[in-house]
């Protein structure tokens, strides 16, 4: 992990409760068990561009906070780049990111942050994607529609079912991720302007034509309710 550091928003680079922890074998693997107790991120030390990411990460059985009764909800794993910056007295983590967020259903969607940029001015990033509208009004990634912009909000997969529901062991009829107690593969393909989204081998979603090109990646519990990654 020297790669690597940690960030929680109500305690900073310090982790008391040991939300981050390296077990030595799950499955005959090590990994990095995430308690999802608070909000906060892995971040690498450096930052990258023209990347491919590979992470495995399997859902935990405990769930915290405001969703202790409910769903598993996660941006644990989740890719995010761009920009970053701590500042005094803020008890949050102020990111201008794409960001691929893990929770059950949803794995795979495209999510647009807003942050600051280096001299502390609001910015926001944009990309472009194949999207048509749902059912519901919400955008979902069709590489058969013409392309959009996006500056704000999420770009779902393909195949998210438009009858999710925010409750434990929701499972969408089109869903590729592994099943719970299973290992899930997620890779994030970055090359130029261009975002590749893989869910155990299925393309789910692409984006081009992004503002952010480089930057730091990060695997982030913010509302992680318990699970591994490797």
């Amino acid at each position: 992990m020297s790669g690597f550091y940690t960030w929680l928003a109500d305690s900073g680079y310090s982790d008391p409760d040991r939300v981050f922890t390296v077990v030595d074998q799950i499955d005959g693997s090590p990994a990095i068990r995430v308690s999802g107790e608070r909000w906060g991120g892995i971040i690498t030390r450096q930052e990258f561009s023209d990347y491919h990411l590979v992470v495995e990460f399997r859902w935990g059985l405990l769930t915290w906070g405001s969703e202790k009764a409910g769903r598993r909800t996660a941006a644990s794993s989740s890719i995010a780049r761009g920009r970053r910056q701590h500042r005094e007295g803020l008890q949050r983590t102020l990111d201008e990111v794409h960001r691929m967020p893990d929770h059950p259903g949803g794995v795979g969607d495209i999510i647009l942050v807003d942050g600051y940029d280096p001299t502390g001015n609001h910015a926001g990033p944009s990309l472009t994607v194949t999207a048509r509208r749902d059912r519901d009004g919400e955008d979902v990634y069709d590489p058969k529609v013409p392309a959009r912009e996006f500056r704000r909000g999420r770009i779902n997969w393909f195949g998210r079912d438009p009858d999710w529901d925010d409750v434990l062991g929701f499972r969408g009829k089109q869903d590729v991720e592994s099943p719970d107690g299973q290992w899930t593969r997620v890779e994030v393909i970055c090359q130029g302007d261009r975002i590749t989204n893989i869910v155990n081998g299925t393309t789910v979603n692409v984006a081009t034509r992004s503002t952010l090109q480089k930057g730091r990646s990060f695997s982030s519990p913010r509302e992680l309710r318990s699970s591994s990654a490797r």
